[in-house]
């Protein structure tokens, strides 16, 4: 059961590298949610509310058991799934999350790459973005959080990894060009952005960019990103 794995697993985690770069860990020891408490009081409670009606089946002739009965087998049931299934969608924001599968470790190690001119290692060192949710913030309309073509990708991407050949990692790729919108959730309105000389070139670049019609990583501009197939030459950076 979804929930019950998720309440356990938030009850004995302790926090753990995201990746096998020299990183830090962005995940700390997790303190016990109420969330999660819920979730065990109510599988446990479900559990001893079947036992009572399996040993007392006579209960079923009375409105209280009957009460007790609709409880376990509906009620309980639904409120500890729709637990789980909410505190699943809120961890799988994390970084460490998306990176728990070995083939994406090695994103995870170019978030540490000492270089400035990788985009997502420069937003991820200077906490541009929230180091434990790095992923996510920056493909909000990945798998399960975009549309239902986005969600059916998903469900290939498990398939994949269970059934099918894993690419290798630099063969990973987008499957839609990357859009402007998910740089424009920080720094649309920002001086930095609004007034910088190479965003108004010319006079309706800037424009161009807002809509999408110039990708904010060609033309040379932000185009050096996760470049998973160079990390064998790159210098890392050890702090944070």
């Amino acid at each position: 059961m979804l929930s019950l794995h998720y309440a356990f697993a938030t009850l004995t985690a302790r926090g753990a590298p995201f990746s096998q770069a020299p990183a830090v860990s962005v995940e700390k020891s997790q303190v016990v949610s109420p969330l999660a408490l819920g979730i065990l009081f109510t599988v446990i409670a479900t559990l001893l509310v079947l036992s009572v009606v399996a040993f007392r089946i006579d209960l079923a002739r009375t409105r209280g058991g009957r009460v007790l009965i609709f409880l376990a087998f509906l009620v309980f049931p639904l409120m500890a799934s729709w637990g789980g299934a909410s505190a699943q969608l809120e961890r799988s924001k994390r970084t460490s999350f998306c990176l728990s599968c070995h083939v994406m470790s090695d994103f995870g190690k170019s978030l540490h790459v000492d270089d400035p001119s990788y985009v997502p290692a420069a937003h991820f060192q200077n906490h541009r973005i929230s180091p434990d949710e790095a992923c996510y913030t920056c493909h909000t309309d990945y798998t399960m959080y975009g549309g239902l073509g986005s969600k059916i990708r998903g469900l290939r991407h498990v398939y994949v990894e269970y059934f099918g050949t894993i690419p290798e990692p630099k063969n990973i790729k987008l499957y839609n060009p990357y859009n402007n919108r998910e740089c424009l959730h920080c720094h649309l309105g920002a001086r930095s952005f609004e007034q910088h000389e190479k965003h108004s070139k010319t006079p309706q670049m800037m424009a161009d960019i807002k809509s999408n019609r110039l990708s904010c990583m060609s033309n040379n501009c932000h185009d050096t990103v996760h470049d998973v197939d160079t990390l064998k030459d790159a210098k890392f950076w050890n702090g944070g």
